[in-house]
Formats: structure tokens, sequence, C-alpha cells
């Protein structure tokens, strides 16, 4: 788990609308917008006159001018470690570390936020307390629901399994919920885990693992992830670990089976956890290793690889859904991260809260590339898409070299980018978008024919001259085209950009600082120029978090 507190992370630096308007007038837009001679930049449309159906696409007055549109964030105070969510009567519960004390007081607890689809969410306020049995505050952990009643709670009730700290030392401790994870009390036998005599011990990812029958824990002990065993939650074996070079401190670990390219016969297991990839010229972010699972032993296939390629991926966990049939649920999973790093957490801008976002829930799923090699791929879930209104397009043309064009205006506070790219004759340059970012601020996504990576650079954005030297550094991926062509699918909101290319197989997450800005996207070929297939942007209502009363 992270550090909890802003005076910590300062000291140790670990974790380094739509405006739709008449239908005539909006097909005079598009038309207006085709009839442009190819690469020149025609000028920016004014917003329309908001209306009721607009306003669903514009974020409300009161609102903070950084507070994101279609991204979960707290009303206030502090937020940062998501916690893996769980299907409980058809709702899904999701946690977050919190701090209510922010920016004077220390320590998180866990807040709790309930949805039907992984996009809209209501909050129900704190359900883990902190310092609450003398063990300290509540870190990273898993709830789970004990549906055989393994741990003698009574069937069906969820268990949370947590760290806990206090005067540096790190246990384990259990807290138990019989109202369906609204409300946790602890157990008296904590801790279930106490410290060998260790620094780092934290992070208890735990699963239910159905070939064995058993409970397995993945815990973070530095560079090492250890592996126990537990017929009731409550009494660990020690059986095995995983060990690691170069990736400095673990957190937040993570362990689940999945089929490869949805081959029941092709069951890997993966196992994720936070790491630093500063020795192979990245920042903080999640890896992850695919291979064996024995129950007890977990065995890598290669050398790690990244989940996301952005600065802002981190503390990510993944899940699956129980409601579907045998056959698909190893298939695919879904995925969150927090949308921050802890290089600069305490920099973010947001004055009604801190510590950034989380990143939207995507789809997760292991397939195979052309080497062979299982890789993760991920794409905004199927449910983001109900946020999208009408799509307005740009016909396939070449873009010519160094002339930019102006992709049509969205009308709205987040919305989505999807471009097309002819790479078969493209011999090295580049196409960059520039995503404006209010003022003359702006972030640029774009790819590299040459070196046939993706990447996204921020340096020019709202508050990169006051950020370190890692936030204005350029983040890549390599994405090589596929089939000839090159996808980009480009999730932008207040504050941030998502980035998924070819169909996930690579994507980069990153805050990107500025408020709302309704120019749109200029996008331009560098050196040589490029055939756009497809280009498009489609406006994002307003997914905003119902707030229940008394919520702290």
């Amino acid at each position: 788990m992270t550090d909890r507190i802003q005076t910590t992370f300062f000291q140790r630096h670990r974790r380094s609308t739509i405006a739709l308007t008449l239908a005539a007038a909006a097909v005079l837009a598009i038309l207006a917008l085709l009839a442009w001679p190819r690469g020149e930049t025609p000028e920016a449309s004014p917003s329309p006159a908001a209306t009721a159906e607009s306003s669903a696409f514009e974020r409300p007055a009161g609102w903070d001018p950084d507070r994101p549109a279609v991204h979960l964030t707290p009303e206030r105070n502090w937020m940062n470690d998501p916690q893996r969510p769980f299907l409980l009567d058809g709702l899904w519960h999701y946690y977050y570390l919190y701090n209510a004390d922010h920016p004077d007081g220390n320590g998180t607890a866990w807040y709790h936020a309930t949805s039907t689809d992984l996009v809209h969410w209501t909050d129900h306020g704190v359900a883990i307390e902190k310092y609450t049995n003398g063990l300290g505050d509540i870190w990273t952990g898993t709830a789970v629901v004990d549906r055989e009643n393994t741990a003698g709670f009574g069937e069906d009730a969820v268990v949370a399994v947590v760290t806990q700290q206090t005067d540096g030392v790190q246990r384990q401790s259990l807290f138990v919920s019989l109202d369906g994870g609204y409300s946790f009390e602890p157990y008296d036998g904590n801790p279930v885990m106490d410290n060998p005599g260790v620094r780092d011990f934290r992070d208890p990812r735990v699963l239910w693992d159905e070939e064995h029958g058993q409970w397995v824990m993945a815990l973070a002990e530095g560079g090492k992830i250890g592996f126990y065993t537990s017929p009731d939650l409550k009494a660990w074996t020690y059986r095995s670990g995983f060990e690691t070079a170069d990736l400095g401190v673990l957190e937040c670990p993570d362990l689940f089976p999945m089929t490869v390219d949805g081959d029941p016969a092709r069951v890997r297991w993966v196992l994720a956890a936070g790491a630093n990839g500063s020795s192979e010229g990245m920042t903080t972010g999640t890896a992850y290793w695919v291979g064996d699972w024995d129950g007890e032993t977990f065995r890598a296939d290669g050398s790690h690889q990244w989940l996301d390629h952005g600065a802002d991926y981190y503390a990510a966990v993944t899940w699956d859904d129980p409601r579907l049939p045998a056959d698909q649920r190893l298939s695919q999973r879904y995925g969150i991260g927090w949308l921050n790093n802890w290089a600069y957490a305490g920099d973010t801008p947001g004055t009604q809260w801190q510590g950034g976002a989380d990143s939207i829930v995507r789809s997760i799923r292991l397939v195979s590339g052309a080497d062979g090699r299982a890789s993760l791929a991920s794409s905004p879930v199927d449910a983001l898409s109900r946020l999208e209104g009408a799509r307005r397009e740009l016909a396939p043309q070449t873009l010519a070299a160094d002339r930019p064009l102006a992709l049509p205006a969205s009308g709205s506070d987040a919305y989505r980018v999807r471009v097309t790219l002819d790479a078969a004759d493209s011999d090295g340059g580049e196409v960059r978008l520039h995503i404006p970012r209010g003022g003359t601020a702006f972030t640029t996504v774009g790819y590299d024919f040459g070196a046939q990576s993706a990447f996204v650079a921020r340096d020019a954005d709202a508050i990169a001259e006051d950020m370190p030297d890692t936030y204005r550094a350029v983040r890549s991926a390599p994405a090589p085209s596929a089939e000839g062509t090159v996808d980009l699918d480009i999730v932008v909101d207040v504050g941030s950009v998502e980035v998924f290319v070819n169909g996930g197989r690579a994507s980069l997450s990153m805050i990107a600082a500025g408020g709302e800005a309704r120019e749109g996207v200029r996008v331009e070929a560098v050196d040589r120029s490029v055939r756009v297939i497809e280009a498009s942007v489609t406006p994002l209502k307003v997914a905003a978090i119902q707030r229940s009363s008394g919520t702290r």
C-alpha cells in the first residue's frame, strides 16, 4: 500500500456539452468542416448556447473547476489506493483509501462507493474507520464475500483483510461486515498476521483458489511477493515467495487466472504489483508476470511487462464478473487504478479535494502476440458508451506534413477521440494530436511510425512549469501497427487523458491538467504526410457521483 499521509511521501518519495443543436445545424457544421482544404485549420466554432439536452454534457457550475466529469473523486479531502470491488445482490461495492483529516491530520480509512454499471457511482461514506482498535489506520487490503462461511461469521458475511500500521510496524487485520459491506467491525483476534520483524509487510490481496479449496493471499514484502494460504481467513501459512529485481519496493499485488484469447484450454495465471520502473526509463506503475500457479508457488514464463505505460496508473486492482458463465468468466476482467503518482500527488489541482482521481474502469483480456507471448490488453469498459452523445466524424483524407487540421469541437467537458491511421505507407514521421487544456495549454498524444510507439507529452499543460521533471517527461508505449493501421482511442476529461492503442494492446494513463476547453483537438503530421482513415470526436455526458447525506 502506498504511504497514506502527505508528510510521509514528501519525506520518502518512494512511489516515486455536447451541445446538441437542431439536426440541420449539426449537418451544416459537419459539412463545413469537410469542405476545408486538406491540411488547413478552420476557425474553431463557438459553442452553441446551453440547452436542457446540452447541460447533460456540462459539469454543474458549482463544481471545482478541476473536478473531472466521468472519473470518480471524493467530495472533499484526500483519496488514494483503490480496493478490489465485489458483487453482492447485483451491486458492485468498491472502496478506496481516504483521509478525512487532510491536509492537517494523518491516516487513511476505507471509503465506500457502489455502482450497477462501473460508470455511475454512489457515495456511502467511511466503511472502515481508522484508529479504532489500537493497531493504527487502515491501508490496502481485500474485501471478500465469504459465501461458504469459512470464517464463521455467517454465510455471505463480507470479510476484509487489511494492513494496519502503527509505530512503523505493518500487520494484517480482519474486519467483518454483516450488513453487506456498508459498515465493518474489527475482529477480536486482530492482528491475524503479526509482523515477523520486517519493514515491508502489507497490502494483502486475497482470493479463493477453487482448484485447491483454499484462500490465497499475495502480500507485498519489499522486493518480494509472499504467498500464504488459509482455510478460514484467520490462520495463514506461508508457502513461498516470488523475488524481483530492479523494481523497487513492490506494493498492491494481485494474482488471478485468465484464459489466453478466451480459449478455455489455455488458462494462465497473472501476478501483478505496483512497481518502480525508473531503471527502465519509466516511473511507478503496475508490472505483471504471466505464468503458472500450483496452489503454493507462482512460476513466471518470462520477464515482467507493464499494464499501462503512462505515469499515472498505480495501485491497480482487477476483478472478474461472477455473473458470467463459467466458460467466459476467465476470458475478461475489469480493472481500475489510482490516476496519480507519488512524485507529485500532493501538487495535483483541486481545491475541494486532493489526491487525483481513479481511472475509468477498463476491460482487461489476456491475448497472444505475434511472438506467442501472452500479454494483457485493456480498453474502456463497454458501459462508458452509455455516456456518449452524437459522434462527429471527418471524412478519410491525407494529412499533409506540418499542416494541422482541427477535429470537430466536442462542446462537452469530457469526450472521446478515435483516430485510425494508415501505417502501410508511413516510413517514419509522427502524428500528433494536441488536446486543449484551457487557454494556450495543451497535452500531446502521438504515434511515432518509425519507433512503432505511442506517446503522451504534457510539458505544455496548465501546470507543467510548476511540476517536477518526472511530470514533464514524455511517456511512450511500444505499439506495433496492426494489419497496416494504428488505432487510437483517447478518453479526455478535465485533468486527464487515457490512451488505448490498437484495441488496448498498449495504454497510457496520464494526469493532463487544465480546466474545460471547448476548442477542438488539433491533429498534425510531422515530417511526412499521413493517411487518416477515420477520425471522430464523441462527447461524454457527466457521470455525476451521487453523494449520500452525512458522508464524510
